[in-house]
């Protein structure tokens, strides 16, 4: 059996010394090779035509042309593989967010150059999100995906939560649980543009860093209906606000009398993820049961599929999205091979299929068509 093709990857950033990094952290991997580096948008051009790599590393802020404006000509000339890379700071955050809507697979943050004993750890994470990226569907369409190969334990939900029996209160309110990971920002928002602004309560659990977190939050609260907001501990569910999960925190659903409520927990990482999407929808099974709806949205991984088979023993109607339309079909590859999965629909269906199931008042009647 001939062995695989190595992975070819083209790192582009303004910084010697990342570029070098960058370099050493992906040759690491003996599946992957580093074809060369370009300290700007115009070297990389030229590099991209004679070298032909497979994936892209592409700093954010560079000198001559910004990573944003090159990727926008690269997807509209030769679209390929991108990850983008970028500072922990809340332009970085946005400019990132502006990258991933431009067809950018996924990102990461710059590596901490004075914390040496993090950059093992560092690089698992970059050589899991190149080779995801190699295997990803570009412009919502998905490929073969492997689970990052992390230092951290891969503590399940059990970690945080433990599991129990869920309750059953007297109530018709309604909960949606949604996660995600690579690809998902995009796909959340597509989910949410089609939800109007008295759908029922969004919980979202969204691999994600902290200061990208709060930028995700204020660019669905100013593209859709609803109010959406980064969670705050404590803070009342309502109709019509969507609130995402901290990039340091696991969300979880409660029960504060007759209201749900957000509790923001600082527990292990699950799945090697904080917010961790198998701790949200444990919880709201446990918490919400019959009355809550699960979606679990591309990404790589497993990280929300055993949670989701819990809300689906809980009584809840869970959705998949398909593997056409997934970026990365690890996470709801992993939940509909473990029977999570009530329907795996495609993106586009996804959010008239939960108000369709939102008008069945009734958790025993037979579901309404999405069309109806």
């Amino acid at each position: 059996m001939a062995p695989r093709p190595r992975i070819k990857v083209l790192v582009v950033d303004d910084s010697a010394l990342v570029r070098k990094i960058l370099t050493e952290l992906i040759g690491a991997d003996p599946g992957m090779e580093v074809v060369g580096a370009a300290g700007d948008a115009y070297a990389a051009r030229e590099m991209i035509k004679r070298l032909e790599p497979d994936v892209l590393t592409l700093d954010v802020e560079m000198p001559k042309m910004d990573g944003v404006t090159f990727l926008r000509n690269l997807m509209r000339l030769r679209p390929m593989p991108v990850v983008m890379v970028s500072s922990l700071t809340e332009r970085g955050a946005d400019i990132t967010l502006d990258a991933l809507s431009l067809g950018a697979v996924d990102f990461l943050t710059k590596p901490r150059l004075d914390i040496a004993a993090k950059l093992a750890e560092y690089g698992d994470e970059l050589r899991a999100k190149v080779r995801a990226a190699a295997g990803a569907r570009l412009r919502s369409q998905a490929g073969p995906t492997t689970p990052p190969r992390g230092v951290p334990p891969a503590y399940s939900a059990d970690a945080v939560l433990t599991r129990q029996a869920p309750l059953h209160f007297r109530t018709t309110e309604r909960i949606i649980a949604i996660g995600a990971s690579t690809g998902g920002t995009e796909a959340i928002k597509d989910v949410l543009l089609g939800l109007p602004a008295d759908a029922p309560g969004v919980l979202i659990a969204q691999h994600i860093p902290k200061n990208f977190s709060e930028a995700f939050a204020r660019r669905m609260n100013r593209l859709t209906q609803l109010n959406v907001v980064e969670a705050q501990d404590g803070q009342q569910v309502l109709p019509g606000h969507a609130y995402v999960a901290p990039g340091d925190r696991h969300l979880m659903l409660v029960r504060d009398g007759a209201r749900y409520v957000c509790r923001l927990d600082d527990g292990e990482l699950v799945n090697r993820h904080k917010p961790s999407v198998d701790v949200l929808f444990r919880s709201v099974a446990q918490q919400a049961g019959h009355n809550a709806l699960g979606v679990l949205l591309t990404g790589m991984g497993r990280d929300g599929a055993r949670g989701l088979l819990e809300m689906r023993e809980a009584g809840s109607p869970t959705l998949a999205q398909d593997e056409a339309t997934s970026v990365v079909w690890g996470m709801p590859g992993e939940a509909v091979a473990l029977g999570a999965a009530t329907e795996v629909l495609p993106l586009p269906s996804i959010a008239a299929r939960l108000l369709a199931l939102v008008r069945v008042r009734d958790p025993g009647a037979p579901a309404l068509d999405a069309a109806s």
